[in-house]
């Protein structure tokens, strides 16, 4: 069962979980990490031999032209996570609509190939947003990863199905959510700081349950940020702000390795297509 490896491409003061403690307007006086970080993970991605893609911010393909070419040098998936990390249900439709287009054009232009899928910043799209998978279509995006199928205090669609899905009646878009793991009725993240928190046995074992039990595919996601235990601290953060982003920094490599060397891993839109042939 092929999975879905993919990264969001995003610096350390750009999390949502700090976004009340640090303005964009600001974003320029922080050191910036995001083009070392994420050549370190295309190193462990090559000593691993897999290939993944690359949700990426606007603001970042704007400032690193030649990070954007690396990635797709490497034989990786280049897509977008919208301009500057704004959550989706805090724009309005047309808002939504300049935002993905100007992240797109910023990002193709960079690459010098076309982008066909999205990922909305914290997984911000849910049902306070109907327009927004219709935008998508519109705009010809193949798919979206964008949804959370899980009750959580800054993101989350319970309701949504919890297995790739066509979101727009009449068109060929998918969505396919971040894997979530199910445990009675509870469902629970894998990815990104729940993975650096919980023992690797638990993603592990999610990944099996979806592969195994539901003959479906995982989409795992991480951060750049997340293999780099040297960032700066932001002052001022909430306590549990602080808890999520920093905790086993230095333990999400080696993870990560485990986890990559178990399981059989590819790009999003290779795994979207096999959805797609089984009828999602």
């Amino acid at each position: 069962m092929r999975n879905a490896l993919s990264v969001d491409v995003e610096d350390y003061f750009q999390v949502g979980a700090f976004e009340t403690v640090i303005d964009r307007a600001d974003w320029g006086a922080w050191p910036h990490r995001v083009e070392r970080n994420t050549k370190a993970v295309l190193d462990l991605f090559a000593e691993s031999k897999v290939k993944a893609t690359f949700f990426t911010l606007g603001w970042v393909a704007k400032r690193y032209p030649q990070l954007i070419r690396d990635i797709v040098g490497a034989g990786h998936e280049i897509a977008s996570h919208g301009w500057d990390h704004q959550r989706v249900f805090t724009l309005t439709a047309p808002e939504f609509r300049a935002d993905i287009g100007a992240a797109r054009a910023t990002i193709e232009d960079a690459a010098g190939m076309a982008v066909t899928g999205y990922r909305a910043p914290s997984f911000s799209i849910d049902a306070r947003t109907p327009w927004a998978h219709p935008i998508l279509a519109e705009e010809g995006y193949t798919y979206s990863s964008s949804v959370a199928p899980l009750a959580h205090d800054h993101y989350g669609w319970p309701e949504a199905p919890r297995f790739g899905f066509r979101p727009v009646a009449g068109s060929p878009l998918v969505e396919l959510p971040v894997t979530v793991a199910q445990l009675g009725k509870r469902r629970m993240a894998t990815g990104g700081g729940f993975f650096r928190l919980f023992p690797g046995a638990f993603t592990d074992w999610a990944v099996r349950q979806v592969n195994e039990g539901e003959g479906r595919p995982a989409i795992f996601y991480f951060h750049p940020w997340e293999i780099d235990p040297g960032q700066p601290r932001i002052p001022g953060a909430p306590f549990k702000s602080r808890l999520r982003h920093y905790s086993r920094l230095g333990a999400m490599a080696g993870k990560l390795r485990t986890l990559i060397a178990r399981h059989e891993w590819g790009r999003v839109d290779s795994v979207v297509a096999d959805e797609a042939a089984r009828g999602a």
